[in-house]
């Protein structure tokens, strides 16, 4: 009995390190964005900073307001997020009432490798066939614009909501299909009012994770939405998002420790927060609804 005991205080021991490692890696993240935005910001107005719509900092005239950026992160993943949703959600309802188990153990693993494709070839795939296709439908489409990488992250990130949501609905009881048959509906109705809203708090999760997914996206939108920080909505403009700034500055070219390197630091933070606060509503969403429901 003392060697099970020590077995099980060595295994919990190892299990609080690891579960202190992503705890002390967000502070270790918290920590070297915190300082250098400090930094920015003893020299950078913090009202400028969110209200300025110009965002200049490597030119002679020099402008730092975020807008520009957050805009074009916000455009992009809001397009990402209109494919992405009714398609993810749709594949995951037919995979989980309609496919059988055999078709549904072969194309759930070849939907989520599209996960696992680097995203600089989806990059390049918006950039040298998603651009010019669509080029042909929208003339006057610029060759680097919004919509492109939108649609393409768009198909990245299905496989998120798609797997997350179909597990979502497959942990419905199976009770509640029966008693919708039961009360004479038929398997749409059963699928869409009924196992769905069933699987609301699984379901809003995978949409979060999604969004979290496609705001911090760098290849696709850094090789085909173009470099040019617009305060603008318009899909079909060139636009600059928080991630592409921020790789375009650690190229090299701006050396370390000036202002104009301290700006990835601010945008950095800037990111974290929208990403900090997603996590959080999806915390709180999963946790209302699954008390709702047990």
């Amino acid at each position: 009995m003392g060697t099970i005991r020590r077995s099980e205080k060595v295994i919990e021991i190892v299990m609080v390190l690891c579960s202190l490692v992503s705890v002390l890696t967000t502070i270790g993240i918290i920590i070297v964005l915190s300082v250098d935005t400090f930094k920015f910001f003893r020299e950078v107005s913090i009202i400028a900073f969110l209200t300025d719509t110009q965002w200049t900092p490597l030119f002679e005239d020099k402008h730092f307001g975020i807008l520009p950026l957050l805009s074009g992160t916000l455009l992009t993943t809001f397009i990402a997020i209109m494919l992405a949703v009714p398609v993810g959600i749709t594949i995951a309802v037919y995979l989980n009432e309609y496919a059988s188990k055999k078709f549904t153990s072969i194309v759930k693993p070849i939907l989520e490798v599209l996960a696992a494709i680097p995203t600089v070839v989806y990059g390049f795939f918006a950039l040298q066939f998603v651009t010019p296709l669509l080029q042909k439908v929208i003339p006057g489409l610029s060759g680097f614009n919004a919509l492109s990488p939108g649609l393409v992250m768009g198909v990245m990130i299905i496989p998120y909501i798609t797997s997350l949501s179909e597990d979502a609905l497959r942990a419905v009881p199976k009770s509640l299909r029966e008693a919708s048959y039961g009360l004479g509906a038929n398997r749409f109705q059963t699928a869409f009012k009924v196992i769905v809203p069933a699987a609301n708090s699984g379901i809003i999760v995978s949409v979060i994770l999604a969004i979290s997914r496609a705001l911090g996206e760098t290849m696709i939108v850094a090789i085909a939405a173009g470099q040019e920080p617009k305060l603008t909505f318009n899909p079909l403009e060139s636009v600059e998002t928080i991630t592409t700034y921020i790789v375009q500055v650690s190229m090299g070219d701006v050396p370390q420790d000036s202002m104009e390197y301290r700006t990835i630091f601010a945008a950095g933070i800037t990111l974290f927060i929208f990403t900090f606060l997603l996590n959080n509503i999806s915390y709180w969403m999963r946790k209302k609804y699954s008390q709702r429901y047990e």
